[in-house]
């Protein structure tokens, strides 16, 4: 089962392949390939609708929150890619939008867990004010708990996460993540549910 991750409409799929060299590929672990892989487009969508925002007037805890969130999962992409072109493996765009499989010849494409439908991310993109603060904690709130299952199914998988650098980025994630989301449930808290824009 081959997998990639693919762009936005009309997008290569990848960015790169690594070029042959006359030095063997490293051995790559399934459930750390599809961990790597997959987490590009999950983070890819966090950045866009983090990078939101400033241009949909979210109060100023929500856009620190959000410019967190942007620095930390571009950067955490690029070492994403490099891990990938390391080791000869398709590297997704930073702003792939779903993750690709390849099954019996067929390609497939599909959301990471806990990532937004275009219907989703519709709907937030329209809303302003208290209404898009309280749909984009509830969004990333789902979203974060999606990466916690991604580090779970990964540590379940036989012989998943020996690679060093998988293991401590997947940990990394984990440990960041939870704590995102205790945060972002008590902001979520103060926000009035429903009714219009501040």
């Amino acid at each position: 089962m081959q997998q990639t991750a693919g762009g936005a409409s009309g997008a290569p799929q990848s960015e790169s392949r690594a070029p042959a060299t006359a030095t063997p590929a490293k051995r790559v672990n399934a459930a750390d390939l599809r961990f790597m892989s997959g987490m590009i487009p999950h983070h890819a969508q966090a950045v866009l609708i983090a990078g939101w925002a400033p241009t949909h007037g979210a109060r100023s805890d929500v856009r620190i929150l959000c410019e967190r969130i942007v620095v930390a999962q571009r950067d955490e992409i690029a070492l994403m890619q490099t891990w990938l072109r390391d080791r000869g493996q398709a590297v997704p765009a930073a702003n792939a939008t779903h993750m690709t499989m390849m099954m019996n010849g067929m390609e497939h494409s599909m959301l990471m867990p806990g990532m937004l439908t275009d219907p989703e991310l519709a709907q937030l993109d329209k809303a302003r004010g208290s209404e898009f603060d309280r749909l984009f904690l509830g969004a990333m709130i789902r979203h974060h708990q999606g990466a916690v299952t991604m580090v779970d199914t990964l540590f379940a998988a036989s012989g998943a996460g020996q690679d060093e650098v998988v293991f401590r980025f997947a940990s990394d994630v984990y440990a960041d993540q939870t704590t995102e989301i205790d945060r972002m449930q008590k902001m979520l808290a103060t926000i009035p549910a429903g009714g219009p824009g501040r």
